[in-house]
């Protein structure tokens, strides 16, 4: 077959959209009888075709979770942030900012899913603008510490706003209501009496709208706090009342938590906290663990033969001694694998005065960082967890059956 140089250079403008199959099948075929002749085409059409080949090749688009603060980090150490966070702020700045992204993705459908929120006491069934209402809630409690206007709106004759207020669908035909656990009473009666009024104040507002009402509530609070770092400022939860810096890592933590059950009801990848800000958190969740197994002993007959340990103020678990002939009480050695590596000792009968506990300790155990606060928060089985364990079986049983007890609604 001869071609004249005008249909040479018609065939050789088709070698690109031929390259990467995009040539209608008479042009293709037509092309493909040139290339056999024409040794210049065919070794251009061989290279075109190849480069055709890295493009399609298949990775993950998503970048790795560590990319956002490798990118943060690089940014900070060429220019310094003007208005620096307290480094107990930065884990509350991360997962607030991760589920915020989350939220930005979700479609109409998406914001009707339900979350399954567990705790120690149940399970909560939220949509995610609903677990928006009761982050917001509990987080004015740090508002109101901070100066700052409280989210929740006012309850002028004192009842609680009725369960069956909820953020609508945008749809309510196309969607069944979601089922509830009836509001908790006790310590939590705060808690869940505020995320009613907030959600049934917020109800028949578009979804986004709730995210970004509570986005900004979110950046408020870390601004605040980053002009006026007063890390010992008291915050009342009602049913405690912990330092301002403990504050903020709790409620990064449950930022991280209940992002996570929302990512699992709209099938979202969620990566895990940084390995510096996920050691905040289970330093803080060791801390409570004292508190923790008053509760235990005192809820549950097979534990009350433990000693118990002396009330405790707060999160800290600090008390004096154990009240056995002025002994110093036992203490059990948690180590901590993956990312947030690190060694913490936990008393078991309540710390000495001097807050340094003597003696050898009875027991070690050994797991993974991230399956322990997940475990804090109720959402492992304390009898299924994968663990390394060494010495006293019964005290290692006891600490692992107190750490859902952290959770809340």
């Amino acid at each position: 077959m001869t071609t004249t140089g005008e249909q040479h250079d018609a065939l050789r403008s088709l070698l690109g959209a031929w390259a990467l199959g995009a040539c209608p099948r008479p042009e293709a075929a037509g092309l493909e009888l040139h290339l056999r002749a024409c040794p210049e085409c065919a070794e251009e059409a061989a290279r075109l075709r190849e480069a055709a080949g890295w493009l399609a090749v298949d990775e993950p688009l998503d970048q790795p979770g560590s990319l956002r603060q490798q990118v943060l980090d690089w940014c900070l150490a060429r220019r310094p942030a003007e208005l620096p966070v307290p480094a107990w702020g930065l884990p509350y700045s991360a997962e607030t900012a991760k589920l915020d992204a989350l939220l930005r993705d979700l479609g109409p459908e998406e914001w009707q899913e339900v979350a399954e929120l567990p705790w120690h006491g149940g399970t909560e069934y939220l949509r995610p603008a609903e677990v928006l209402c009761h982050l917001a809630a509990v987080d004015g409690y740090l508002a109101l510490a901070l100066g700052l206007p409280d989210p929740v709106p006012a309850d002028p004759d004192g009842t609680v706003a009725p369960a069956e207020r909820r953020v609508p669908p945008q749809d309510p035909a196309a969607v069944p209501p979601a089922p509830r656990v009836p509001p908790q009473g006790g310590r939590f009666a705060g808690i869940t009496e505020r995320t009613a009024r907030l959600t049934a104040d917020r109800a028949g507002r578009p979804p986004q709208s709730v995210r970004a009402r509570w986005r900004r509530q979110t950046h408020e609070l870390v601004r605040t706090a980053a002009l006026a770092p007063q890390s010992n400022t008291p915050v009342d939860f009602g049913f405690a009342t912990v330092p301002l810096r403990d504050a903020f890592v709790d409620r990064a933590f449950e930022c991280y938590v209940h992002g996570e059950d929302v990512a699992r009801a709209v099938a979202y990848p969620y990566a895990p906290p940084a390995p510096q800000h996920l050691r905040q958190m289970v330093d803080l969740a060791v801390r409570m663990l004292p508190h923790a197994l008053v509760g235990l002993r005192a809820a549950r007959p097979e534990h009350a033969g433990a000693p118990a340990a002396p009330p405790v103020d707060g999160w800290d678990g600090r008390g004096g001694r154990d009240g056995r002939d002025g002994q110093r009480g036992r203490l059990l050695r948690l180590v901590i694998d993956g990312p947030a590596a690190g060694e913490w000792l936990i008393p078991l009968d309540g710390a000495a005065p001097d807050d340094r506990p003597g003696g050898e300790p009875v027991a070690s155990v050994v797991v993974d960082g991230l399956e322990f606060c997940q475990l804090a928060a109720a959402h492992r089985d304390p009898d299924r967890l994968p663990v390394g364990e060494h010495g006293d079986r019964a005290a290692i049983r006891e600490v692992l059956h107190a750490m859902p007890l952290l959770s809340r609604p």
